[in-house]
């Protein structure tokens, strides 16, 4: 596969998961700053802000809104420079939820159109799925997909926990951890393994360990390995082995981890070394599949 073809596939996938992830987070902290009630509109803003990972700076709402645009843009615009490599129908749906959210009423619902992001992004990866042969392309979706959602939910939850554990956590109302699990779309399968018992520490194991659950940091690196696993199997000629070596370092980090250990050594530490092996997965999956020199291409 060229790697432009590559690289276009990769972001397209990352660029919605991106927008996706934010337009659910949004949705949830609007739920809850309605709950709260006035009084904590800055800081709640703030917290919004770094669970994102978005620069420094005042945002609202709106601004918000506005990044989640710009990352649907530029998932289509991905999608057009690979348009014969993708199904027809993967086009046409991607197409539809660019044009919804460049014709959005910025005075209407905010709640009708996060929910039109989100209902839309899933509705892409459903038809994907389905229509598109999982081979090398595919491969590249998936571990753009979760790539990026390994390093979106590292940081949620870091920030999450930075602010309201341990020091405060007998004192946080518990909106606040149901609003961080419905953030990862986990409230409900949270529940069923765990109850309605809202732990922070049963929290946090359930969204970093977790082995089954899709929007969980461990999931998301068995994916990403796996991903990466076949796309080296279907590379024939390059070298994958530093790229297999590195998300299989993050993936053994996630599956031997024991959460009494990680809160004991602290949370923040543990997912920053999450974070920073994702940013080297990264990097050796360009330098292996993207940048390449032109004589590893040809064998030299």
């Amino acid at each position: 596969m060229l790697s432009r073809v590559a690289d276009s596939l990769f972001w397209m996938s990352r660029y919605l998961e991106r927008g996706e992830h934010t337009a659910r987070v949004l949705s949830v902290q609007l739920y809850l700053m309605l709950e709260r009630g006035a009084g904590s509109d800055e800081r709640h803003w703030e917290r919004v802000r770094k669970s994102l990972g978005l620069e420094a700076g005042k945002q609202t709402a709106e601004e918000l809104a506005t990044s989640i645009v710009t990352s649907i843009v530029a998932a289509r615009e991905n999608a057009r420079q690979v348009r014969e490599q993708i199904s027809s129908e993967m086009w046409e749906q991607l197409n539809r939820l660019f044009h919804a959210v460049k014709r959005a009423d910025p005075a209407g619902d905010a709640r009708d159109f996060l929910r039109a992001i989100q209902d839309g992004a899933h509705l892409f990866q459903g038809i994907t799925d389905s229509t598109m042969t999982h081979g090398e392309g595919w491969q590249f979706i998936q571990a753009g997909r979760y790539l990026e959602r390994a390093i979106a939910l590292s940081t949620l939850v870091s920030v999450h926990f930075r602010e309201f554990y341990p020091e405060v956590a007998a004192e946080v109302e518990p909106l606040e951890w149901i609003g961080l699990l419905q953030s990862c779309t986990a409230f409900e399968a949270y529940c069923k393994a765990y109850t309605a018992d809202l732990r922070p520490d049963r929290i946090a194991e359930f969204l970093v360990l977790n082995g089954v659950f899709p929007h969980s940091i461990r999931f998301s690196a068995d994916a990403l390995a796996t991903s990466l696993k076949e796309i080296g199997r279907e590379a024939a000629g390059r070298p994958a082995s530093q790229v297999e070596r590195i998300a299989g370092r993050m993936q053994a980090t996630l599956a031997f981890g024991q959460m009494d250990e990680i809160m004991s050594g602290g949370l923040q530490g543990y997912l920053d070394t999450v974070r920073r092996q994702c940013v080297q997965v990264y990097g050796a999956v360009y330098q292996t599949y993207v940048t390449y020199p032109v004589e590893a291409a040809l064998g030299a």
